[in-house]
């Protein structure tokens, strides 16, 4: 049996125009403002100005003990996974909901302030997604499939995403992205020349 050789496969030229050439920096940067929004306003506005969400965590318990009754049929259960169900209902046993919706509002505003700012923007889209898909399993629809669907796309895009943001500046000194060699072109008079950027360019 032959062995495979090694190889890097290289991204198709759609995929490195949209998620590495900062040309699309600015698309990035208008789903990035739109989704840091959405977790910053439901974060800081609704839920640390609230002493349900931060304080005895009764917001956060109500929301628990709704989704996780069992409607009699022929109603659907919010919640599709008995797992996920089992879960809850074991936060709610243990009274942790107490902590996590602390967890919860810090989380969202935490995760709003990144993104807006463009900073760890991959991570913070990452950290966002993860919430909107747990919304989303525990039957909580509204704006969470296009939360997920946006941080999908900016962690893809991660090394673009925040160009137009603090990222600029952070994932250059993190040494990132990293090395690369190939074909350049000098904006100043068109010419395509082979180089080979430094660490951090």
């Amino acid at each position: 049996m032959l062995a495979r050789q090694h190889r890097v496969l290289a991204d198709p030229p759609i995929a490195k125009f949209l998620f590495s050439d900062t040309r699309m920096a600015p698309v990035w940067l208008a789903l990035r403002l739109f989704m840091g929004w959405s977790f910053f306003d439901a974060g800081f506005n609704h839920k640390l100005q609230d002493p349900a969400w931060t304080q005895t965590g009764e917001a956060l318990k109500g929301f628990w003990v709704n989704v996780t009754k069992l409607p009699a049929a022929p109603a659907k259960p919010p919640i599709t996974f008995d797992w996920y169900r089992s879960f809850l209902q074991f936060l709610l046993d243990t009274g942790s909901y107490t902590w996590f919706a602390k967890l919860i509002a810090f989380g969202e505003t935490a995760i709003g302030i990144a993104l807006i700012l463009g900073a760890f923007t991959g991570i913070a889209a990452a950290a966002g997604g993860f919430m909107s898909w747990n919304f989303m399993l525990a039957g909580s629809a509204s704006t969470n499939p296009v939360l997920l669907l946006v941080a999908v796309l900016l962690v893809l895009a991660w090394k673009t995403a925040g160009y137009l943001g603090l990222d600029a500046i952070l994932l250059p000194l993190l040494g990132t992205p990293w090395r690369a060699s190939g074909a350049a072109i000098d904006e100043r008079n068109g010419d395509r020349r082979s180089l080979r950027l430094p660490r951090g360019a």
